[in-house]
C-alpha cells in the first residue's frame, strides 16, 4: 500500500526523485491522477478557466475552490491534496488569509495552500504557517497578477527581474514554505533558484532543472479539445476528441435503434408481463370501470 504524501515528505524530496504533480477539480479526475502515481494534486484556481467557463482564474472564489478540493479530497487519494487560495482570500489582511487557508484545511480536507506571490505576501504566508498550515509558493508567471504584468508573459527574462525573483525565493524559503511553483521563466532562473534554495521547486514553463514538474490534467489528456496550448504543455492523449467519436457513435445507435439492445434493457418474468399486458388492455380496463359502477 503506498505511504501518503505530506508536506514533510515533499520537503524530504529536494534534490532527489522528481516531485510529480498535476491539477485535478473533481473526483473524477483526482482518482485517475492518484492511479498514475501523483506525488500532489493541485486543486488550482484554474479550475475557473478549466472547468467554469471564466477566462481567467480572477472570478473564482473561496467557495467554489473548497467545493472542488472536498471533492478531490473525499477520494482519499494518497497525492498530498493542495488547495489554491483564489484572489483576494489573502490579499486583505492576514486574519482573512488564515481564516480562508483554514476553510482549506477544515471544509475542504487539504493538506496544505498555495499562495500566489513573493515578498509582498510574506505577512500573510507567516500568518498561514503560524496557523500551522503548510503553504506552497509560487513564483514567476502568477496568473491572478495577470493585470499588472500586462498579460500571460514569460518572467524574469531580463537580468534585474530575474535577481528579484530569486530573492523572492529565497524569502518564501526562509519564511518556511514547503515548495515553490515557478513558472513561465527562463531555465536559467528556475535552474539557479532551484540550486539555491533548500525546499524543492516544482516547474509549469521553467525547464528541466526543477525538482519536478506540474501540468494542467486537462491539457496533458487532451480534454480541452480546439483551445490554445501554451508552448511549455506536452499533450499525451486526445481524450476530448475520442470522447466526441463516442458520442456521434451512441446518438446514431440511437437514431437506428440499435441502442438499447437486448443486453441494456431490463425485463420481467415471462408470467408477470403477461399479466401486466392483460391487465393493461382496453377490453380489462372497461370491464375493471363497469364493476365499479355497479
Amino acid at each position: 500500500m503506498a505511504t501518503k504524501v505530506t508536506a514533510p515528505s515533499v520537503l524530504a524530496r529536494k534534490g532527489g526523485e522528481k516531485l510529480k504533480m498535476v491539477t485535478a477539480y473533481d473526483a473524477p479526475t483526482a482518482r485517475i491522477a492518484d492511479r498514475a502515481g501523483a506525488d500532489i494534486i493541485l486543486v488550482g484556481d484554474s479550475v475557473g478557466n478549466v472547468v467554469l467557463g471564466f477566462d481567467d482564474t480572477l472570478s473564482v472564489t473561496v467557495d467554489m475552490m473548497i467545493h472542488h478540493t472536498a471533492a478531490v479530497t473525499r477520494t482519499k487519494p494518497n497525492a498530498l491534496v493542495i488547495g489554491d487560495m483564489p484572489w483576494l482570500s489573502y490579499h486583505s489582511s492576514t486574519d482573512d488569509a488564515v481564516l480562508n487557508a483554514g476553510r482549506f484545511v477544515q471544509e475542504g480536507g487539504a493538506g496544505a495552500v498555495k499562495l500566489e506571490g513573493g515578498r509582498k505576501r510574506l505577512d500573510m504566508i507567516h500568518a498561514v504557517l503560524d496557523a500551522e498550515i503548510p503553504v506552497m509558493g509560487h513564483l514567476g508567471l502568477t496568473p491572478q497578477s495577470v493585470h499588472a504584468m500586462g498579460g500571460y508573459r514569460v518572467q524574469g527574462k531580463e537580468a534585474h527581474a530575474a535577481y528579484e525573483l530569486i530573492s523572492d525565493a529565497h524569502a518564501l524559503t526562509d519564511a518556511g514554505v514547503f515548495v515553490i511553483v515557478l513558472e513561465g521563466v527562463p531555465d536559467v532562473v528556475a535552474e539557479i533558484v532551484t540550486n539555491e534554495i533548500s525546499a524543492p521547486t516544482i516547474g509549469i514553463g521553467a525547464g528541466v532543472n526543477c525538482d519536478g514538474q506540474v501540468l494542467v490534467f486537462h491539457d496533458v489528456t487532451g480534454l480541452g479539445a480546439g483551445e490554445y496550448l501554451p508552448k511549455f504543455v506536452k499533450q499525451y492523449a486526445h481524450l476530448a476528441d475520442d470522447a466526441v467519436v463516442a458520442l456521434k457513435e451512441f446518438f446514431a445507435d440511437v437514431q437506428s435503434g440499435v441502442f438499447p439492445s437486448d443486453a441494456e434493457t431490463y425485463h420481467m418474468r415471462a408470467e408477470s408481463e403477461q399479466m401486466l399486458r392483460k391487465l393493461s388492455s382496453p377490453s380489462d380496463h372497461l370491464m375493471a370501470d363497469e364493476a365499479m359502477e355497479s
